[in-house]
């Protein structure tokens, strides 16, 4: 079988051991060449740390692993190609940062691996100033300047508990600060990190620093395009679709469906999570990979916090300007730049004339992955929704049989928190209630199609199975008769009026005190 580098992140270690490797070093031989100092946004899982690693190599000059890849060509073979440069490679993936003094520990474990081999002054007792005297020395015992790359800068700031955030930025501006006052003993600078801390002094001190997340040419820097797929996995595919049964077509569309779909630029080609579409090829199932591998806890935490309504996502009614996606503030309260910076949203359409993007889930994989996630917070459930009682939902659904379906939605309502405040706290439990609807109904959307427009209006869903179609349509503190009656006065059966399918209509009605489901009945 083909060797798949899934989760190796080291670029000495692919090239040793015959893995397969999609060609990114056409970006590393740009950006190194430039000089200039880059800050790049990605997803976890994206590949960050692998990039970081090939430029590491390259800079240390070591040709021999970089034999037959764009970047040998590139260099070429004069007095003054593949130079050896000091190279400092910080990398804040491993520590634990809910603890005190992590960030000091890892810093400091850094700066003793350099110092043991470039020398030290005792008299130098702050990071600044070891880090000062390492970049100045290298550059003087090697002959060139010196490289600095920075993997995930901002896991300590995201993984940390509040009441260290304030102090591990503090670390931060001391630390990277030396950077700017070094900038001529520097090579090439080159931070990741999923989101962008527009106050971190990284930013606001390095005011040459240029920010390449959402720049198109960079756009396939991390991740894997179609044409890489065609160019060097595509005897994967292959093998993928043999054993489910597919045409390569059916194939490529349903690994496009589940892992493409981001865009890291308006009107960029689209990109694979890379993480998912190996995963994919070396199993041979269609899983959901890039949750498995890690719920993003700190991002629900957020979403928690700051009430953010999720179903505006599918809504379609999420824009931002592209300045905004880049800044991310923990004190505004917009939850939507690191949405779209942690992979969890990405750019759908862009209105050039407003400087304005439609953002949506990438993909399905995503989709469901997220919703899955915030389902403990919606149905105030320690665990979440259960896919067996998705799956039942749906298997009801396949029969027809409405009085299953109307007891677990009744089970659910059941459970939500009751409030024994008056009427101005009806909206909130409304809320509750369409969240619970719109939970169910799309997690279904796995298996059935769910739709929530019609041309005349917006029923609650459609669910469209093999033999019948339902029209489902709440309401609160009213009758189930009155929901069953917006059905026929809306229309919302009209464009199903030829469809050989049978025709369900389910009008349902709850009541905010108690929380139950009062009324259920079809027509």
């Amino acid at each position: 079988m083909r060797k798949l580098p899934i989760g190796i992140q080291d670029f000495e270690k692919i090239r040793q051991n015959d893995f397969i490797y999609a060609d990114k070093t056409k970006y590393i031989y740009d950006l190194v060449q430039s000089g200039a100092p880059y800050f790049l946004s990605r997803p976890r899982r994206f590949g960050k740390s692998l990039l970081l690693s090939t430029m590491r190599y390259y800079l240390e000059g070591r040709r021999e692993l970089f034999k037959g890849l764009a970047i040998e060509t590139l260099e070429g073979d004069g007095e003054d190609t593949w130079q050896e440069y000091p190279v400092f490679y910080i990398d804040f993936n491993s520590g634990n940062y809910m603890e005190n003094n992590e960030l000091e520990a890892v810093i400091d474990g850094h700066l003793r691996n350099w110092e043991a081999i470039y020398g030290s002054d005792p008299a130098n007792t702050t990071f600044a100033l070891r880090f000062e005297y390492l970049i100045r020395t290298a550059a003087q015992k090697i002959g060139h300047k010196v490289a600095v790359l920075v993997d995930e800068y901002d896991k300590p700031l995201l993984e940390c508990p509040s009441h260290l955030d304030e102090h591990n930025r503090g670390i931060y501006k001391g630390f990277f600060g030396v950077l700017k006052k070094n900038d001529s003993y520097l090579k090439f600078v080159f931070i990741t990190g999923v989101t962008k801390f527009t106050k971190v002094s990284i930013f606001s001190d390095l005011n040459q620093l240029e920010d390449i997340s959402m720049d198109r040419e960079y756009s396939g820097i991390c991740g894997i395009t179609e044409r890489e797929i065609d160019d060097c996995l595509k005897p994967d595919l292959e093998r993928l679709a043999a054993n489910n049964d597919m045409n390569t077509d059916d194939c490529y569309a349903e690994l496009a469906r589940m892992y493409d779909g981001y865009h890291f630029a308006p009107d960029s080609e689209g990109v694979y999570n890379p993480f998912s579409l190996l995963n994919a090829f070396k199993k041979s199932v269609f899983g959901s990979y890039w949750f498995e591998s890690g719920t993003p806890t700190f991002l629900i935490e957020r979403m928690k916090e700051t009430g953010f309504d999720f179903k505006t996502i599918t809504d379609g009614s999420i824009e931002r300007s592209l300045k905004e996606l880049m800044d991310y503030r923990t004190d505004n309260g917009d939850m939507v730049p690191l949405l779209y910076q942690s992979g969890y949203l990405t750019i759908k359409e862009y209105d050039r004339e407003f400087d304005s993007c439609v953002l949506t889930y990438p993909n399905e994989e995503v989709r469901y992955g997220l919703v899955e996630a915030l389902a403990p917070t919606v149905l105030y459930r320690d665990k979440g929704t259960d896919p067996l009682d998705i799956r039942s939902f749906v298997r009801d659904l396949r029969r027809a049989d409405t009085d299953g379906i109307r007891d677990r939605f009744k089970a659910l309502f059941a459970g939500l928190p009751y409030s024994s405040q008056a009427d101005a706290d009806k909206a909130y439990v409304e809320r509750d209630f369409q969240n619970v609807i719109y939970v169910v109904f799309l997690l279904m959307g796995q298996y059935v199609t769910v739709e929530r427009h019609t041309a005349l209006g917006r029923a609650d869903a459609i669910v469209e199975c093999d033999d019948y179609v339902y029209i489902f349509e709440f309401k609160r503190d009213s009758s189930a008769e009155e929901a069953l009656k917006q059905i026929e006065d809306m229309g919302y059966a009209a464009p199903y009026a030829a469809d050989p399918r049978t025709l369900i209509r389910v009008g349902a009605s709850f009541s905010s005190e108690p929380h139950t489901l009062d009324e259920w009945i079809t027509g």
